[in-house]
């Protein structure tokens, strides 16, 4: 683990960052909410680099951006990142963040689901049309991904495209990220009149959307990579479901460990993050 992480000190992680009852409305009938200057860009700034260390040193990729997959066009992936540094893991940790998470969903308490880094790099291509809770084995809707971008990101660089109001829509949930998921969710939230927000973020800004909300992003035509950490919450009191599908089965047992179904994931790797 990385041996700096205490010398850095960033208030804005640790104090929480109250949302107003309108916003938390809005969160609830949208699905998704964007909150500017939730973080300074000096702490962005300070963390974005051992993330992208961090990145860079776990990163599988091996393929050429002509030989990959559409899933594998859109993003390097990389997940719980906070085991391998302190620095990640602080960030991941702030309580800052799963307070938000905690307000928004309602609920007292929020664990930690799992992180994840999404690079898109230059010339990435299209995220298509997904929503989360698809790949995730649980038992309510209690579910939020905070979507932090570590520079700021225009529309060319291909912010989160989010469905408003969508996590109300039930066609495509059984869909994984795919061409297919692009063409059809497409169809269904353009049949249903769904408007979509394409806005792009000012660095500090996160986004909040739950795990029904459809959401994707474009092909990053900036010239840099689009680099981007996400933690996902959940209800504290979550339980686990019987998987039904092979994604669902993999994510409990990769990132809830020896949970069983009807348990709380209550294990190490699923802390209780706030309060």
């Amino acid at each position: 683990m990385s041996s700096d992480g205490g010398q850095v000190e960033h208030v804005d992680l640790e104090t929480t960052f109250d949302v107003t009852d309108e916003q938390v409305a809005s969160f609830e009938a949208a699905g998704y909410l964007r909150l500017p200057g939730v973080l300074s860009p000096a702490t962005v700034g300070a963390f974005a680099p051992a993330i992208t260390e961090r990145v860079i040193a776990l990163n599988t990729q091996p393929l050429p951006m002509a030989d990959r997959s559409t899933y594998q066009k859109a993003f390097l992936q990389v997940t719980n990142l906070w085991t391998h540094d302190e620095m990640v893991q602080r960030f991941v940790f702030s309580r800052r963040l799963a307070g938000l998470a905690a307000s928004l969903l309602g609920v007292r308490s929020v664990r930690l689901y799992h992180d994840q880094a999404l690079y898109k790099e230059d010339g990435g291509g299209i995220t298509p049309w997904h929503a989360d809770q698809y790949y995730w084995p649980l038992s309510s809707d209690r579910s939020v991904t905070a979507w932090v971008p570590l520079q700021a990101t225009p529309p060319e660089m291909g912010p989160l495209e989010f469905a408003t109001g969508s996590h109300q829509l039930e066609v495509g949930r059984d869909m994984e990220i795919s061409d297919e998921s692009e063409r059809a969710v497409q169809q269904s939230l353009e049949r249903a009149g769904y408007p979509t927000d394409q806005a792009p973020y000012d660095l500090g800004d996160v986004s909040f959307h739950r795990g029904w909300t459809f959401h994707r992003a474009g092909v990053n035509r900036s010239g840099r990579a689009r680099k981007v950490m996400t933690v996902i919450y959940i209800d504290a009191e979550i339980t686990v479901t019987e998987p039904t599908n092979q994604n669902q089965t993999k994510d409990l047992r990769s990132w809830m460990p020896g949970t069983r179904v009807g348990q709380v994931p209550a294990t190490p790797m699923n802390p209780v993050l706030f309060p």
